[in-house]
């Protein structure tokens, strides 16, 4: 027999069958890296999209969440393990290439998914997304990664905890090594709290909504869901729980703007400002940034309970809109204007009550925005710190002797908290000729456990179930 009548007969080539869950969430992955994109904000018009064309229903799109989210997580860890499996430095692999394989190592090491159905999915995908060439390789490295759980991943590339305990939780807990030493000296205390605060990074947020006092109560938000689907807050007097997959925009009371979504941490930095003990006149407050709204709104239907007026101040005008949506409708007086806080509008001591929830590395909101851990250098914070003085020291120039400031950041990094407090107390930012002294802000969160030493407040994740929010309360004495 000749040698071409020994040869096997080739197989028919197989066009590619797109998996719409897994190619949009590849798309969304490549936002995110191309455009230095949200999840949160490129997620949401990407599954509108998929309902209305590809039929999407409830399980494709918490699929299709899962596989983005938990993919982001987990970055640097994967990226760790599919480094052990190919040939190369990963800088040498394409970025696409490196997103299938991502997708790929989430669906093998982070999901229920069988193992069988995790490589060729992700083949498939490759196929559709890159080619028959480079899906070859995504299936070699795929089976080489399936080789081991994470676990046992874990074992081979994270250095021991004895050598170098930071390192090590790096990679485990797939934060980079900068973000594990600041959140470590935040935090303080041994290997268990940090280990802690880490682990609740990489868990996924439960949904929080706010009733936006005088114009919706919890009790209205908890007999619209489901028997038994919604909670009350956990500290907030106003906050409502949502159920995993529970749709904020399903209820009347969110689309009319009397009820919002807010983070519990976000509420309670909110409240605790207008509970201050205010010696004197009490009619005027201030936001000084306040897009895109949350505590502007809160802080409003706040005021308007005691014949107060909110002035929101942002100083981005397609955040100022933002904010104006979040109020409209608002019983009481307010007003909101695009303007800079660092070169206010306003005279100084025209407020009774002042926030500056300022710019910051937003490191407290991992578990929310899970790439920006990814996306944040070190010296970012060079870049954020001379705004958050100057933005301090004109709220303490803007609250009349006797009112109170409240600063907050969705950070826990001491050069993003104390440290920006002391310095403008000490005149050191900008507010040389205001003096002011600390309030105690620990018992205007009634019923919070764990708030530290004080006078300001430090929330956490793994302690609170809240962003890592933080609260100075001053008080302006001259």
């Amino acid at each position: 027999m000749s040698e071409q009548g020994r040869r096997r007969p080739s197989k028919p080539y197989r066009r590619p069958q797109k998996d719409p869950v897994r190619a949009l969430a590849f798309e969304a992955l490549r936002a995110v890296d191309e455009r230095d994109a949200y999840a949160n904000l490129v997620l949401p018009p990407l599954l509108k999209k998929a309902r209305e064309k590809d039929g999407f229903d409830a399980r494709d799109a918490a699929l299709a969440t899962e596989l983005v989210y938990g993919t982001l997580r987990r970055q640097g860890t994967y990226d760790a393990i599919v480094a052990a499996c190919v040939d190369r430095p990963l800088r040498e692999v394409d970025p696409p290439v490196l997103d299938v394989l991502a997708l790929g190592a989430h669906q093998l090491l982070g999901t229920r998914i069988p193992t069988h159905a995790a490589v060729s999915a992700s083949v498939e995908l490759a196929r559709v997304v890159l080619g028959d060439g480079r899906a070859k390789f995504v299936n070699a490295v795929l089976r080489r990664v399936a080789q081991h759980d994470l676990d046992g991943w874990l074992e081979k590339v994270a250095p021991p905890y004895d050598e170098d305990p930071e390192d090590h939780l790096a990679v485990v807990h797939a934060h980079p090594r900068w973000i594990v030493s600041a959140l470590w000296d935040a935090l303080g205390g041994g290997r268990a709290g940090i280990e802690d605060l880490l682990e609740a990074d990489n868990e996924r947020p439960e949904v929080t909504l706010v009733a936006r006092p005088g114009r919706a109560t919890p009790d209205e938000l908890l007999d619209v869901l489901d028997e038994g689907s919604g909670q009350p807050g956990r500290w907030s007097p106003y906050a409502v729980r949502l159920p995993e997959g529970g749709e904020p925009g399903a209820l009347d009371a969110v689309r009319e703007g009397r009820a919002g979504v807010q983070d519990e941490g976000s509420q309670l930095v909110a409240i605790a400002l207008a509970d201050a003990p205010l010696d004197g006149p009490d009619t005027r407050w201030l936001d000084g940034c306040a897009g895109p709204g949350g505590k502007a709104a809160l802080l409003a239907a706040l005021a308007a309970r005691r014949g107060a007026a909110l002035l929101a101040a942002e100083k981005q005008p397609h955040r100022a809109r933002l904010v104006q949506r979040a109020l409209a409708g608002n019983p009481g007086p307010y007003e909101v204007i695009t303007a800079d806080g660092t070169r206010p509008p306003w005279r100084p001591g025209s407020f009774d009550r002042v926030l500056v929830d300022v710019p910051c590395s937003g490191l407290g909101a991992l578990r929310r925005r899970p790439e920006a851990r990814w996306r944040r250098r070190p010296e970012d914070l060079d870049g954020f710190a001379p705004l958050q003085r100057a933005l301090l020291a004109e709220a303490l120039k803007a609250v009349r002797v006797g009112g109170v400031v409240g600063y907050a950041t969705c950070s826990p990094h001491l050069a993003e908290t104390r440290a920006v407090v002391d310095d403008v107390l000490k005149g050191r930012g900008g507010a040389q000729d205001v003096q002011a002294e600390w309030i105690d802000a620990r018992p205007l969160m009634p019923g919070v456990p764990a708030l530290g030493e004080g006078p300001d407040v430090q929330l956490w994740p793994h302690l609170h179930g809240t962003d890592a929010m933080y609260l100075a309360l001053l008080r302006r004495t001259a």
